[in-house]
Protein backbone atom coordinates (compact mmCIF):
# COMPACT_ATOMS: atom_id res chain seq x y z
CA UNK A 1 0.00 0.00 0.00
CA UNK A 2 1.03 3.47 -0.83
CA UNK A 3 2.21 5.37 2.25
CA UNK A 4 3.55 8.58 1.23
CA UNK A 5 2.49 12.01 0.46
CA UNK A 6 3.81 14.23 -2.56
CA UNK A 7 3.19 17.66 -1.32
CA UNK A 8 3.31 20.60 -4.19
CA UNK A 9 4.57 24.34 -2.69
CA UNK A 10 3.92 26.73 -5.58
CA UNK A 11 5.68 30.14 -4.52
CA UNK A 12 6.07 33.15 -6.31
CA UNK A 13 9.82 32.59 -7.06
CA UNK A 14 10.14 28.76 -7.21
CA UNK A 15 8.48 25.84 -6.88
CA UNK A 16 9.01 22.84 -4.28
CA UNK A 17 8.02 19.58 -4.05
CA UNK A 18 8.41 17.28 -0.51
CA UNK A 19 7.61 13.99 -0.33
CA UNK A 20 6.33 13.16 3.24
CA UNK A 21 6.06 9.39 4.19
CA UNK A 22 3.56 7.98 7.26
CA UNK A 23 4.80 9.99 10.12
CA UNK A 24 5.56 13.49 7.77
CA UNK A 25 8.56 13.26 8.17
CA UNK A 26 10.51 14.84 4.71
CA UNK A 27 11.94 11.49 2.69
CA UNK A 28 12.75 13.75 -0.40
CA UNK A 29 12.60 16.80 -1.96
CA UNK A 30 13.43 19.35 -4.93
CA UNK A 31 13.14 22.70 -5.79
CA UNK A 32 13.34 24.97 -9.18
CA UNK A 33 13.15 28.75 -9.97
CA UNK A 34 11.06 30.43 -13.08
CA UNK A 35 11.28 33.27 -14.92
CA UNK A 36 9.72 36.97 -13.19
CA UNK A 37 8.28 38.71 -15.78
CA UNK A 38 8.15 42.59 -15.31
CA UNK A 39 6.50 44.14 -18.70
CA UNK A 40 5.88 47.41 -17.21
CA UNK A 41 6.41 49.75 -14.20
CA UNK A 42 4.22 47.81 -11.71
CA UNK A 43 3.38 44.71 -13.40
CA UNK A 44 4.35 41.37 -12.17
CA UNK A 45 3.48 38.15 -14.48
CA UNK A 46 4.51 34.61 -14.77
CA UNK A 47 4.14 32.41 -18.01
CA UNK A 48 2.15 29.93 -16.21
CA UNK A 49 3.54 27.23 -18.60
CA UNK A 50 6.82 27.87 -16.95
CA UNK A 51 5.06 27.34 -13.70
CA UNK A 52 3.67 24.17 -14.81
CA UNK A 53 7.18 22.98 -16.32
CA UNK A 54 8.63 23.73 -13.01
CA UNK A 55 5.87 21.80 -10.42
CA UNK A 56 5.83 18.33 -12.80
CA UNK A 57 9.80 18.80 -12.69
CA UNK A 58 10.18 19.30 -9.23
CA UNK A 59 7.54 16.32 -8.47
CA UNK A 60 9.59 13.75 -10.72
CA UNK A 61 12.87 14.92 -8.77
CA UNK A 62 11.54 14.51 -5.45
CA UNK A 63 10.04 11.76 -5.89
CA UNK A 64 13.44 10.35 -7.80
CA UNK A 65 15.39 11.48 -4.66
CA UNK A 66 13.27 9.64 -1.83
CA UNK A 67 14.40 6.53 -4.32
CA UNK A 68 10.76 5.96 -4.58
CA UNK A 69 8.13 5.67 -7.47
CA UNK A 70 4.70 7.71 -8.25
CA UNK A 71 2.91 4.17 -7.45
CA UNK A 72 4.07 4.55 -4.16
CA UNK A 73 2.72 8.33 -3.53
CA UNK A 74 -0.73 7.81 -2.07
CA UNK A 75 -2.03 11.43 -1.96
CA UNK A 76 -0.80 15.20 -3.41
CA UNK A 77 -1.19 18.04 -1.60
CA UNK A 78 -0.93 21.78 -3.04
CA UNK A 79 -0.35 25.22 -1.43
CA UNK A 80 0.44 28.16 -3.70
CA UNK A 81 1.46 31.75 -3.95
CA UNK A 82 -2.55 33.38 -3.41
CA UNK A 83 -4.23 35.81 -5.11
CA UNK A 84 -2.25 35.33 -8.56
CA UNK A 85 -4.43 35.03 -11.53
CA UNK A 86 -4.99 32.80 -14.82
CA UNK A 87 -7.25 32.39 -17.11
CA UNK A 88 -7.75 29.67 -19.61
CA UNK A 89 -9.49 28.07 -22.57
CA UNK A 90 -11.90 25.26 -21.07
CA UNK A 91 -11.85 22.67 -24.18
CA UNK A 92 -8.29 23.94 -25.29
CA UNK A 93 -6.82 24.62 -22.23
CA UNK A 94 -5.01 27.86 -24.33
CA UNK A 95 -3.87 30.64 -22.28
CA UNK A 96 -5.31 33.85 -22.20
CA UNK A 97 -3.06 35.98 -20.85
CA UNK A 98 0.10 35.08 -18.57
CA UNK A 99 -0.13 34.52 -15.36
CA UNK A 100 -0.82 38.39 -13.37
CA UNK A 101 0.79 37.64 -9.70
CA UNK A 102 -0.18 38.93 -6.22
CA UNK A 103 2.51 41.77 -6.23
CA UNK A 104 1.32 43.22 -8.91
CA UNK A 105 -0.11 47.00 -9.55
CA UNK A 106 -1.97 47.65 -12.48
CA UNK A 107 -5.53 48.01 -11.39
CA UNK A 108 -4.89 50.45 -9.09
CA UNK A 109 -7.26 52.86 -10.68
CA UNK A 110 -10.18 50.44 -10.96
CA UNK A 111 -9.58 49.84 -7.13
CA UNK A 112 -9.13 53.16 -6.28
CA UNK A 113 -12.53 54.18 -8.55
CA UNK A 114 -14.52 51.50 -6.71
CA UNK A 115 -13.34 53.10 -3.12
CA UNK A 116 -14.36 56.73 -4.36
CA UNK A 117 -17.98 55.40 -5.31
CA UNK A 118 -18.08 53.77 -1.76
CA UNK A 119 -18.06 50.56 -2.49
CA UNK A 120 -15.09 49.33 0.05
CA UNK A 121 -17.69 48.83 2.91
CA UNK A 122 -19.51 46.31 0.64
CA UNK A 123 -16.00 44.68 -0.32
CA UNK A 124 -14.86 44.37 3.37
CA UNK A 125 -18.17 43.01 4.97
CA UNK A 126 -18.59 40.27 2.42
CA UNK A 127 -15.04 39.18 1.77
CA UNK A 128 -13.33 40.63 4.66
CA UNK A 129 -10.76 42.40 2.87
CA UNK A 130 -9.63 45.51 1.66
CA UNK A 131 -10.10 47.33 -1.97
CA UNK A 132 -6.62 46.77 -3.51
CA UNK A 133 -5.25 45.58 -6.69
CA UNK A 134 -3.33 43.03 -4.63
CA UNK A 135 -6.34 40.33 -5.03
CA UNK A 136 -7.90 38.85 -7.65
CA UNK A 137 -10.78 40.09 -8.96
CA UNK A 138 -9.84 43.26 -10.10
CA UNK A 139 -7.00 41.58 -12.22
CA UNK A 140 -9.70 39.02 -13.64
CA UNK A 141 -11.84 42.30 -15.07
CA UNK A 142 -8.32 43.49 -16.08
CA UNK A 143 -7.56 40.80 -18.32
CA UNK A 144 -11.40 40.43 -19.61
CA UNK A 145 -11.17 43.85 -20.66
CA UNK A 146 -7.84 44.07 -22.08
CA UNK A 147 -7.53 40.79 -24.07
CA UNK A 148 -9.25 40.81 -27.02
CA UNK A 149 -12.06 38.46 -27.29
CA UNK A 150 -11.45 37.56 -23.89
CA UNK A 151 -14.88 39.17 -22.06
CA UNK A 152 -17.40 37.84 -25.39
CA UNK A 153 -15.26 34.18 -24.78
CA UNK A 154 -16.20 34.01 -21.18
CA UNK A 155 -19.41 35.10 -21.35
CA UNK A 156 -20.56 32.21 -23.04
CA UNK A 157 -18.73 29.86 -20.84
CA UNK A 158 -15.56 29.32 -23.18
CA UNK A 159 -13.04 30.55 -20.21
CA UNK A 160 -12.17 29.49 -16.48
CA UNK A 161 -10.55 31.25 -14.20
CA UNK A 162 -8.30 30.31 -11.39
CA UNK A 163 -5.75 30.84 -8.98
CA UNK A 164 -2.22 28.60 -9.05
CA UNK A 165 -3.77 25.53 -6.69
CA UNK A 166 -6.84 25.64 -9.43
CA UNK A 167 -5.18 26.01 -12.71
CA UNK A 168 -2.38 23.26 -11.60
CA UNK A 169 -5.65 20.76 -10.69
CA UNK A 170 -6.82 21.48 -13.55
CA UNK A 171 -3.80 20.61 -16.20
CA UNK A 172 -3.06 17.63 -13.45
CA UNK A 173 -6.72 15.85 -13.69
CA UNK A 174 -6.74 16.84 -17.69
CA UNK A 175 -9.17 19.10 -17.34
CA UNK A 176 -11.74 16.96 -15.43
CA UNK A 177 -11.48 19.33 -12.66
CA UNK A 178 -12.23 23.26 -12.04
CA UNK A 179 -11.99 23.42 -8.85
CA UNK A 180 -10.44 25.41 -5.50
CA UNK A 181 -10.70 25.53 -1.74
CA UNK A 182 -11.94 27.94 0.04
CA UNK A 183 -9.08 29.71 1.77
CA UNK A 184 -7.76 30.45 -2.01
CA UNK A 185 -11.27 31.58 -3.16
CA UNK A 186 -11.56 33.67 0.18
CA UNK A 187 -8.63 35.76 -1.37
CA UNK A 188 -10.12 36.77 -4.99
CA UNK A 189 -12.57 40.01 -3.41
CA UNK A 190 -15.57 37.94 -5.08
CA UNK A 191 -15.91 34.96 -1.94
CA UNK A 192 -18.86 35.30 0.80
CA UNK A 193 -16.39 34.17 3.69
CA UNK A 194 -19.86 34.19 6.19
CA UNK A 195 -22.21 32.48 3.35
CA UNK A 196 -19.33 30.04 1.81
CA UNK A 197 -19.98 31.12 -1.76
CA UNK A 198 -19.34 32.98 -4.57
CA UNK A 199 -20.66 36.54 -4.29
CA UNK A 200 -23.60 37.84 -7.05
CA UNK A 201 -23.35 41.32 -6.03
CA UNK A 202 -18.98 41.08 -6.14
CA UNK A 203 -19.39 39.00 -8.95
CA UNK A 204 -21.71 42.31 -10.46
CA UNK A 205 -19.34 45.03 -9.04
CA UNK A 206 -16.38 43.67 -10.66
CA UNK A 207 -18.10 42.57 -14.25
CA UNK A 208 -17.47 38.65 -13.60
CA UNK A 209 -19.19 36.35 -15.33
CA UNK A 210 -19.68 33.24 -12.89
CA UNK A 211 -19.20 30.99 -15.43
CA UNK A 212 -15.45 31.37 -15.18
CA UNK A 213 -15.17 30.14 -11.15
CA UNK A 214 -14.67 26.94 -9.76
CA UNK A 215 -16.27 24.77 -7.30
CA UNK A 216 -15.12 25.77 -3.86
CA UNK A 217 -14.21 22.81 -1.40
CA UNK A 218 -12.76 22.08 1.76
CA UNK A 219 -9.01 21.90 2.47
CA UNK A 220 -9.17 18.37 2.63
CA UNK A 221 -11.30 17.19 -0.12
CA UNK A 222 -11.38 15.01 -3.18
CA UNK A 223 -9.77 17.45 -5.71
CA UNK A 224 -9.44 14.62 -8.67
CA UNK A 225 -7.24 12.31 -9.75
CA UNK A 226 -4.20 12.95 -11.76
CA UNK A 227 -3.92 12.28 -15.32
CA UNK A 228 -1.80 8.76 -15.61
CA UNK A 229 -0.15 10.35 -18.23
CA UNK A 230 1.65 12.63 -16.40
CA UNK A 231 3.27 10.60 -13.21
CA UNK A 232 2.54 7.35 -14.78
CA UNK A 233 0.16 6.71 -12.15
CA UNK A 234 -3.32 7.93 -11.15
CA UNK A 235 -2.91 9.84 -7.58
CA UNK A 236 -5.60 11.80 -5.94
CA UNK A 237 -5.26 14.68 -4.99
CA UNK A 238 -6.88 15.71 -1.43
CA UNK A 239 -5.08 18.84 0.15
CA UNK A 240 -5.47 22.45 -1.04
CA UNK A 241 -4.53 25.62 0.49
CA UNK A 242 -2.92 29.01 0.21
CA UNK A 243 0.32 29.41 1.12
CA UNK A 244 -0.01 31.67 4.21
CA UNK A 245 -3.34 29.12 5.37
CA UNK A 246 -1.15 26.27 4.78
CA UNK A 247 1.94 27.44 7.16
CA UNK A 248 -0.37 28.03 9.98
CA UNK A 249 -1.55 24.16 9.59
CA UNK A 250 2.02 23.46 9.38
CA UNK A 251 2.49 24.67 12.59
CA UNK A 252 -0.37 23.62 13.81
CA UNK A 253 -1.89 26.41 15.35
CA UNK A 254 -5.50 24.81 15.25
CA UNK A 255 -6.94 26.48 18.96
CA UNK A 256 -8.22 30.25 18.98
CA UNK A 257 -5.36 32.20 20.20
CA UNK A 258 -2.46 30.63 18.17
CA UNK A 259 -0.62 32.77 16.23
CA UNK A 260 2.08 32.09 13.15
CA UNK A 261 4.21 34.56 11.45
CA UNK A 262 6.45 33.94 8.61
CA UNK A 263 9.77 35.35 8.20
CA UNK A 264 10.48 36.00 4.39
CA UNK A 265 11.27 39.28 2.70
CA UNK A 266 8.28 40.58 3.82
CA UNK A 267 6.08 39.25 7.42
CA UNK A 268 2.52 37.17 6.98
CA UNK A 269 1.43 37.02 10.54
CA UNK A 270 -1.65 34.85 10.93
CA UNK A 271 -3.76 34.62 14.49
CA UNK A 272 -6.59 31.80 14.25
CA UNK A 273 -9.73 33.74 15.75
CA UNK A 274 -11.87 29.87 15.79
CA UNK A 275 -15.55 29.67 14.23
CA UNK A 276 -16.14 33.29 14.20
CA UNK A 277 -15.23 36.38 11.91
CA UNK A 278 -13.56 39.15 13.51
CA UNK A 279 -14.04 42.38 12.03
CA UNK A 280 -10.68 44.07 12.10
CA UNK A 281 -10.87 48.00 13.13
CA UNK A 282 -7.18 48.34 12.70
CA UNK A 283 -6.98 47.29 8.72
CA UNK A 284 -6.18 44.01 9.05
CA UNK A 285 -7.48 41.51 7.24
CA UNK A 286 -10.67 38.72 7.90
CA UNK A 287 -9.94 35.48 6.19
CA UNK A 288 -10.26 32.03 6.01
CA UNK A 289 -7.87 29.79 7.73
CA UNK A 290 -9.39 26.52 6.58
CA UNK A 291 -12.57 24.60 5.93
CA UNK A 292 -12.46 21.34 7.24
CA UNK A 293 -15.89 19.02 7.01
CA UNK A 294 -17.84 22.12 5.42
CA UNK A 295 -16.93 24.10 9.04
CA UNK A 296 -14.84 27.70 8.13
CA UNK A 297 -12.61 28.25 10.52
CA UNK A 298 -11.55 32.20 10.36
CA UNK A 299 -8.19 34.18 10.77
CA UNK A 300 -6.97 37.57 11.16
CA UNK A 301 -4.02 38.59 8.90
CA UNK A 302 -1.57 41.40 8.69
CA UNK A 303 1.30 41.75 6.33
CA UNK A 304 4.62 43.58 7.11
CA UNK A 305 6.51 44.66 3.87
CA UNK A 306 9.60 44.57 4.64
CA UNK A 307 11.43 42.00 6.52
CA UNK A 308 14.45 40.17 5.47
CA UNK A 309 14.37 43.07 2.69
CA UNK A 310 16.12 45.14 5.46
CA UNK A 311 18.58 42.35 5.31
CA UNK A 312 19.11 42.33 2.41
CA UNK A 313 19.48 46.09 1.91
CA UNK A 314 22.57 46.05 4.18
CA UNK A 315 23.76 43.65 1.74
CA UNK A 316 23.00 44.68 -1.95
CA UNK A 317 21.74 48.52 -0.96
CA UNK A 318 24.88 49.60 1.57
CA UNK A 319 27.44 46.30 1.09
CA UNK A 320 27.88 46.30 4.84
CA UNK A 321 27.34 42.45 4.87
CA UNK A 322 28.50 39.57 2.58
CA UNK A 323 25.78 36.94 4.07
CA UNK A 324 22.47 37.68 5.85
CA UNK A 325 23.59 35.17 8.62
CA UNK A 326 26.21 37.94 9.48
CA UNK A 327 23.62 40.53 11.05
CA UNK A 328 23.15 38.80 14.57
CA UNK A 329 26.91 38.72 15.76
CA UNK A 330 26.84 41.74 14.71
CA UNK A 331 23.77 43.03 16.08
CA UNK A 332 25.49 41.02 19.34
CA UNK A 333 28.47 43.52 19.36
CA UNK A 334 26.34 46.94 19.20
CA UNK A 335 27.70 49.45 21.39
CA UNK A 336 24.67 51.97 20.86
CA UNK A 337 21.09 51.17 21.77
CA UNK A 338 19.51 54.21 20.17
CA UNK A 339 19.52 53.69 16.39
CA UNK A 340 16.03 52.82 14.92
CA UNK A 341 15.53 51.45 11.04
CA UNK A 342 11.95 52.00 10.00
CA UNK A 343 11.77 50.36 6.70
CA UNK A 344 9.45 51.82 4.87
CA UNK A 345 11.42 51.41 1.61
CA UNK A 346 7.86 50.32 -0.32
CA UNK A 347 5.34 51.80 2.95
CA UNK A 348 3.98 50.68 6.02
CA UNK A 349 1.78 47.15 6.01
CA UNK A 350 -0.49 47.16 8.50
CA UNK A 351 -1.93 48.40 10.66
CA UNK A 352 -0.31 51.35 9.30
CA UNK A 353 -1.04 51.13 5.66
CA UNK A 354 0.64 53.94 3.96
CA UNK A 355 2.31 53.02 1.15
CA UNK A 356 3.38 56.58 0.54
CA UNK A 357 5.97 56.59 3.45
CA UNK A 358 9.47 56.21 2.50
CA UNK A 359 12.09 54.59 5.12
CA UNK A 360 13.89 56.35 7.66
CA UNK A 361 16.59 56.11 10.24
CA UNK A 362 16.95 57.82 13.81
CA UNK A 363 19.72 58.31 16.39
CA UNK A 364 23.00 57.98 13.97
CA UNK A 365 26.27 59.53 16.28
CA UNK A 366 29.10 59.12 15.25
CA UNK A 367 29.89 56.36 16.63
CA UNK A 368 27.40 54.47 14.50
CA UNK A 369 28.59 51.90 12.13
CA UNK A 370 27.78 48.32 10.54
CA UNK A 371 27.11 46.85 14.03
CA UNK A 372 24.23 49.08 14.91
CA UNK A 373 22.70 49.47 11.22
CA UNK A 374 22.44 45.44 11.35
CA UNK A 375 20.66 45.70 14.98
CA UNK A 376 18.58 48.09 13.85
CA UNK A 377 17.56 46.19 10.87
CA UNK A 378 16.80 42.74 12.87
CA UNK A 379 14.62 45.49 15.17
CA UNK A 380 12.85 46.73 12.99
CA UNK A 381 11.78 43.40 12.28
CA UNK A 382 10.56 42.95 16.35
CA UNK A 383 8.97 46.17 16.18
CA UNK A 384 6.85 45.80 13.66
CA UNK A 385 6.02 42.73 14.57
CA UNK A 386 5.05 43.79 18.26
CA UNK A 387 2.52 46.18 16.26
CA UNK A 388 1.05 43.54 14.08
CA UNK A 389 0.02 41.71 17.30
CA UNK A 390 -0.89 44.44 19.53
CA UNK A 391 -3.33 45.74 16.93
CA UNK A 392 -4.54 41.97 16.51
CA UNK A 393 -5.45 42.06 19.90
CA UNK A 394 -7.32 45.30 20.11
CA UNK A 395 -9.64 43.71 17.18
CA UNK A 396 -9.89 40.14 19.13
CA UNK A 397 -10.63 39.77 22.51
CA UNK A 398 -10.11 36.16 22.95
CA UNK A 399 -9.33 34.28 26.59
CA UNK A 400 -6.50 32.46 25.81
CA UNK A 401 -2.88 33.30 25.74
CA UNK A 402 -1.41 34.11 22.28
CA UNK A 403 1.21 31.48 21.47
CA UNK A 404 3.64 32.81 18.70
CA UNK A 405 5.48 29.95 16.40
CA UNK A 406 7.60 31.45 13.64
CA UNK A 407 9.23 30.08 10.18
CA UNK A 408 10.66 31.19 7.36
CA UNK A 409 14.68 32.51 6.06
CA UNK A 410 15.30 35.06 9.10
CA UNK A 411 14.13 32.29 11.79
CA UNK A 412 17.45 30.96 11.41
CA UNK A 413 19.03 33.55 13.49
CA UNK A 414 19.04 32.88 17.05
CA UNK A 415 19.76 36.94 18.15
CA UNK A 416 16.28 38.37 16.04
CA UNK A 417 14.38 35.54 17.54
CA UNK A 418 15.41 36.32 21.20
CA UNK A 419 15.28 40.08 20.66
CA UNK A 420 11.50 39.09 19.49
CA UNK A 421 11.52 37.54 22.32
CA UNK A 422 12.16 40.35 24.10
CA UNK A 423 10.14 42.75 22.40
CA UNK A 424 7.00 41.06 22.16
CA UNK A 425 7.76 40.43 26.11
CA UNK A 426 6.50 36.86 25.42
CA UNK A 427 7.83 33.10 24.40
CA UNK A 428 8.24 32.71 20.88
CA UNK A 429 8.54 29.02 19.43
CA UNK A 430 10.63 28.45 16.44
CA UNK A 431 9.75 24.10 14.61
CA UNK A 432 11.97 21.26 14.10
CA UNK A 433 10.14 21.76 10.40
CA UNK A 434 10.80 24.80 9.16
CA UNK A 435 8.98 23.90 5.75
CA UNK A 436 5.65 24.15 7.05
CA UNK A 437 3.90 25.62 4.20
CA UNK A 438 3.97 22.53 2.38
CA UNK A 439 3.89 20.23 5.51
CA UNK A 440 0.46 22.02 5.95
CA UNK A 441 -0.40 21.12 2.42
CA UNK A 442 0.95 17.74 2.91
CA UNK A 443 -1.00 17.33 5.98
CA UNK A 444 -4.41 18.08 4.53
CA UNK A 445 -3.69 15.44 2.12
CA UNK A 446 -3.04 12.74 4.07
CA UNK A 447 -5.63 13.37 6.31
CA UNK A 448 -8.31 13.08 3.60
CA UNK A 449 -6.95 9.87 2.72
CA UNK A 450 -6.87 8.68 6.69
CA UNK A 451 -3.03 8.59 6.40
CA UNK A 452 -2.58 11.06 9.02
CA UNK A 453 -4.57 11.84 12.13
CA UNK A 454 -7.24 14.51 12.96
CA UNK A 455 -5.92 17.77 13.96
CA UNK A 456 -5.58 17.29 17.33
CA UNK A 457 -3.10 14.68 16.97
CA UNK A 458 -2.07 16.10 14.28
CA UNK A 459 -1.33 18.74 16.71
CA UNK A 460 0.69 16.05 19.16
CA UNK A 461 3.66 15.54 16.46
CA UNK A 462 4.20 19.20 16.17
CA UNK A 463 7.89 19.69 17.74
CA UNK A 464 9.49 22.37 19.04
CA UNK A 465 13.73 23.58 18.11
CA UNK A 466 13.62 26.23 20.64
CA UNK A 467 11.89 28.34 22.38
CA UNK A 468 12.95 31.84 23.55
CA UNK A 469 11.88 33.49 26.39
CA UNK A 470 11.81 36.93 27.33
CA UNK A 471 14.95 38.51 29.33
CA UNK A 472 14.73 42.45 28.64
CA UNK A 473 14.69 44.12 31.18
CA UNK A 474 10.92 46.04 31.64
CA UNK A 475 12.11 49.77 31.92
CA UNK A 476 14.22 48.70 29.37
CA UNK A 477 11.76 47.16 27.17
CA UNK A 478 9.71 50.54 27.41
CA UNK A 479 12.42 52.42 26.37
CA UNK A 480 12.80 50.75 23.05
CA UNK A 481 9.24 50.69 22.43
CA UNK A 482 8.85 54.22 23.09
CA UNK A 483 11.69 55.07 20.75
CA UNK A 484 10.26 53.21 17.89
CA UNK A 485 7.07 54.70 18.02
CA UNK A 486 8.74 58.02 17.82
CA UNK A 487 10.41 56.89 15.21
CA UNK A 488 7.47 55.88 12.98
CA UNK A 489 5.35 59.30 14.23
CA UNK A 490 8.22 61.17 12.65
CA UNK A 491 8.50 59.05 9.73
CA UNK A 492 4.68 59.24 8.75
CA UNK A 493 4.27 62.64 9.41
Amino acid sequence: MARYVLAIDQGTTSSRALVLDDTCRVVGSAQQEFPQLYPASGWVEHNPEDIWRSVVGTCRDAVSNASLEFNDIAAIGITNQRETTVLWDRTTGQLVYNAIVWQDRRTADLTNAFKDRGHEELVRATTGLLLDPYFSGSKIAWILDHVEGARARAEIGELAFGTIDSFLIWRMTGGERHVTDATNASRTLLYDIHRGAWSDELLALFNVPRSLLPDVLDCAADFGMTDPAIFGHAIPITGVAGDQQAASIGQACFQPGMLKATYGTGCFAMLNTGADPVRSNNRLLTTIAYQLDGKMTYALEGSIFVAGAAVQWLRDGLGIIERADQTGAMAALSQEDGVYLVPAFVGLGAPHWDPDCRAAMFGLTRATGPNELAMAALESVCFQTLDLIEAMHRDWQGDSETVLRVDGGMVASDWMLQRLADILDAPVDRPQMLETTALGAGYLAGMQIGLYGDPASFAKTWACDATYRPKMNTDIRSQRIDGWREAVRRTLT
